[in-house]
């Protein structure tokens, strides 16, 4: 597991709008009307209000045909119909939308609305004590976000396979990401999942088919990504984590014979511990076998 940090170039989105229909905002308003408390966290005593400012303003910035702000507490979700002025739901989107957000506790109305808004969920770090005060995190990669809130960084990362580097450089990237450049990183599994919420409380990965041949497991299987990015808070040495995540079939994900190439050499080079950590140990060898079909000749992979 490494830190894996590039910074952004100039002008690259950190925010992708969600519309009515779409995979992501249909999962995140189910997490939100069942089971907000373990989505929404906050330490006791910490000030999420220059945070949610700078969010908004980023938001506008990057998209302003998605969302629009007023500098305060009025923010209107163009895209999905709906807007928060104050504590109150105002527009004539899907009525399921403004009816989870009411039913939720004033302070997170802004925050759950920005995260329907975006396929990104959101966390803040804090570059002076390493730790993690906020979370909206409606779809975990296998993680539970109520037991990571107010922990270090090192800690949220120490059931990780593989996690000296990280966890040896937690002080340094938690100062790094909450200094004034902005940061992306990526993160991939291969899955039996097709779903984009995977608290680990809320149903078991299905096991991998111990007798299937390659082709079949392949069709069993699902790429899983993260795009995590850093906006950068300077003033208050902090920064706003964004986390998006997407899953496609392993058969589609890997059409092309360089990527597979990739994935595959990727793969072949994990240690036995990071195929316990990621679920792969008993499906590694016919994943490989699939993948070398799937690849180009030796040589330089294709860009």
């Amino acid at each position: 597991m490494q830190p894996g940090l590039r910074r952004l170039a100039e002008g690259a989105a950190q925010l992708t709008p969600n519309h009515i229909g779409d995979r992501a905002l249909r999962e995140k308003l189910a997490v939100l009307g069942s089971h907000s408390s373990q989505a929404l966290l906050c330490t006791p005593g910490f000030d999420a209000e220059p945070m949610l400012r700078m969010l908004c303003r980023h938001a506008v910035a990057e998209h302003p045909g998605a969302v629009s702000w007023d500098g305060d507490h009025a923010l209107c979700a163009t895209h999905l119909g709906w807007s928060l002025r104050g504590h109150e739901f105002h527009g004539d989107g899907p009525p399921e939308i403004s009816a989870c957000l009411s039913k939720l506790s004033m302070p997170w109305r802004l925050p759950a609305l920005l995260c329907l808004a975006f396929a990104e969920d959101f966390a803040v770090i804090d570059g002076v004590t390493g730790r993690i005060p906020w979370l909206a995190v409606c779809l975990p990669s296998h993680w539970a976000p109520e037991e990571k809130v107010g922990r270090h960084f090192a800690e949220v990362h120490a059931p990780v396979a593989d996690n000296q580097v990280l966890i040896t450089a937690s002080d340094h990237l938690a100062r790094l990401v909450t200094g004034q450049d902005r940061w992306e990183r990526f993160v991939w599994n291969i899955t039996t999942e097709p779903r984009l919420h995977m608290h680990p409380h809320h149903g078991d990965r299905a096991p991998w088919l111990r007798d299937a041949g390659v082709d079949a497991l392949a069709a069993q299987a699902f790429f899983r990504t993260e795009r995590q990015t850093f906006i950068p808070l300077p003033a208050q040495r902090q920064a706003i984590f964004t986390i998006h995540v997407e899953v496609q079939p392993l058969v589609l994900a890997m059409a092309d014979a360089g990527r597979a190439r990739q994935l595959h050499d990727a793969l072949a080079s994990m240690s036995a511990a990071v195929l316990g950590y990621r679920g792969l140990t008993t499906a590694r060898d016919r994943l490989l076998a699939w993948l070398h079909g799937r690849s180009a000749p030796s040589g330089p992979i294709a860009p």
